[in-house]
């Protein structure tokens, strides 16, 4: 079952990037629905069918964010993964048993200093 429609740049497409959509009804074989979209990362203009059994409206809807405001200011505050921990990580992924042991190998995440603005 298809869970999203993509543009050919990797975008997913939801409502407020379609066009129009419609029904393809076929007499012998699959009906299908037709979406046609503006992506809104690249603003090309694409078409996509899709047969009306693996159609649902959920798939033009967006996906609710499941990070609090607490977990996103961590986040932001964290700052960009750097090559270093990729690699460290990496590592630790190489010599891992069971989750319980990359926990303990893993060292707690840097805090990276806020910049306060100077008035």
């Amino acid at each position: 079952m298809r869970t999203s429609i993509k543009c050919n740049c990797g975008q997913r497409i939801i409502a407020k990037d379609v066009v129009q959509h419609g029904y393809y009804l076929r007499l012998f074989g699959p009906s299908f629905v037709y979406v046609k979209f503006r992506c809104s990362r690249c603003k090309k203009l694409g078409e996509q069918f899709i047969k009306q059994e693996e159609w649902e409206e959920g798939i033009l809807k967006d996906v609710a964010i499941e990070v609090s405001t607490e977990e996103r200011e961590q986040f932001t505050v964290q700052g960009p993964i750097d090559i270093n921990e990729v690699i460290d990580f990496h590592f630790a992924l190489e010599n891992l048993s069971d989750l319980k042991s990359l926990e303990a190998a893993m060292p707690p995440p840097k805090k990276k200093p806020r910049s306060t603005p100077q008035a």
